[in-house]
């Protein structure tokens, strides 16, 4: 136990320098982009006069060493900076989007496994018949069909636009109505899962097979333990430690892909903020949003690793 403590302590002390390494590459590609803050904010009409008090005011004619070293001072106290385009807090922005955002990538994830498991395990058990032909041909659809279609086709086909039963463009607070909450994120949801299901449900196959051809599940058979039991309590537990590393990565996909599925939906998470703040050319705001959703990746895969651990038996014993 120990051992696994203090592999939990190096790995999250090994973060420190990954998030200000990724602080530091954020706030450089903002910082030198040609855009100009004092434009967008006074208008392609300001004169020079203007802009260079608008500059000066803000600090944004101070060298940039200056102003990352402002900017990491203020991240320490939670300052996250002021936007210009909302004139408002950009960590009060954030408060607001990323817990929708939070929501959806957990509904996602939860259907994506729901997806990975089911066609996974089918594909398996039923190797090279009939069911897992099918299997493979639902899981190379899942992976060619882009997210931004098939959002567009649910909204066409399930959401109220097209006589189903879920709204195709608003957000539903979960204090308000449980299952209109449900309702509001579900499509958005099957949008982002069957995509990363569909990838994980071939490592899911390729694992349960492997495990299945192990002498132990042959003896257990062998020895009248129903098929049921052993695949359940031993195959399909051994067999989801491979998926489990795959599935870090399938996660920032996953992240990725509501910037578009928020906008398609007009939800009110971190996506539609960062296509706000790019079309309204805010710095500040679109810096903040993207080392927010950067760091949230970093500590997933954190969480991801931490649970490999737990489940492989194996790893704790080498430790």
């Amino acid at each position: 136990m120990a051992a696994v403590l203090g592999m939990i302590l190096r790995r999250s002390l090994t973060l420190i320098p990954l998030m200000l390494g990724i602080i530091l590459f954020v706030f450089l590609v903002m910082a030198l982009s040609p855009n100009s803050t004092a434009v967008s904010v006074l208008g392609s009409q300001a004169g020079a006069d203007q802009i260079a008090a608008f500059n000066a005011a803000n600090g944004l004619d101070d060298p940039l060493w200056s102003r990352y070293l402002s900017y990491i001072g203020g991240l320490f106290h939670g300052d996250l900076g002021h936007t210009f385009s909302l004139n408002a807090s950009i960590g009060s922005i954030i408060g607001d989007a990323l817990p929708v955002t939070v929501q959806l990538t957990v509904l996602g994830v939860a259907g994506a496994l729901v997806v990975a498991l089911t066609l996974g395990m089918v594909g398996a058990l039923y190797r090279d018949r009939w069911p897992d032909q099918v299997t493979r041909l639902v899981s190379m659809a899942g992976i060619a069909v882009p997210t931004f279609w098939l959002a567009i086709l649910l909204i066409q086909r399930l959401s109220k636009i097209g006589g189903g039963p879920f709204p195709s463009g608003r957000y539903v607070p979960f204090s308000d109505s449980p299952s209109d909450w449900f309702l509001s994120l579900a499509l958005p949801a099957i949008s982002l899962a069957v995509p990363v299901g569909c990838a994980l449900a071939r490592v899911v196959r390729t694992a349960m097979v492997e495990e299945l051809d192990r002498d132990y599940v042959r003896t257990a058979i062998g020895a009248g333990l129903p098929p049921v039991v052993v695949v359940g309590r031993n195959v399909l537990r051994n067999a989801l430690v491979t998926p489990l590393t795959v599935l870090g990565v399938q996660i920032g996909y996953l992240i990725g892909g509501t910037v578009i599925v928020e906008a398609i939906f007009s939800l009110p998470g971190m996506g539609t903020q960062i296509m706000s703040a790019v079309q309204q050319n805010d710095v500040g705001l679109a810096r903040g949003l993207v080392i927010t959703i950067a760091l949230g990746f970093v500590v997933v895969n954190l969480v991801v690793d931490i649970l490999y651990l737990i489940a492989n038996p194996r790893l704790r014993g080498a430790l």
